[in-house]
């Protein structure tokens, strides 16, 4: 069953499992906002075992580009098509969101970006990583970085 972000009543359907919830509720909403803002995109979600495509490819390109595996099991997965690129997101028990954005056009912008929810530690996985930080009013403090996706995918 799919579940339409709502950014103005931020709820935890689909994340209940997650220790920090609420703050991934929160940083959920934020990517509702943000796409519904620039692109008047509703963002969507469903449970990640009805979007097995779509984690596959996301976790498909992290072991591909940086021989990465994250350990906690994702809840909520969303892919779609804007602007000329195709974006994916899942949403992990442990707070962690992972966006890949793909640019169709040979030659655009393509990465995979990492967003850590309020309360939470840092993966061992992506611990090689360096975070900053943006204050949120949905999400608290988010924690992000990202790397440049080199190859087809």
């Amino acid at each position: 069953m799919s579940y339409v972000v709502d950014f103005t009543e931020v709820s935890t359907v689909g994340l209940e499992s997650s220790p920090v919830a609420d703050a991934l509720a929160g940083l959920r909403a934020n990517e509702a906002r943000y796409f519904k803002n620039k692109y008047d995109h509703v963002f969507t979600t469903q449970p990640a075992s009805a979007a097995r495509e779509t984690v596959d490819w996301v976790h498909e390109v992290l072991a591909s580009e940086r021989d990465m595996v994250i350990a906690s099991p994702p809840l909520e997965a969303t892919e779609f098509v804007v602007d000329g690129h195709r974006w994916a997101y899942v949403f992990y028990e442990s707070g962690l969101s992972i966006n890949v954005l793909y640019a169709l056009e040979a030659g655009g912008k393509r990465a995979v970006g990492f967003k850590l929810s309020d309360g939470m530690e840092v993966p061992d996985e992506l611990s090689a990583f360096k975070f900053a930080r943006q204050k949120s009013k949905l999400a608290g403090t988010i924690r992000g970085s990202y790397f440049v996706i080199k190859s087809e995918h």
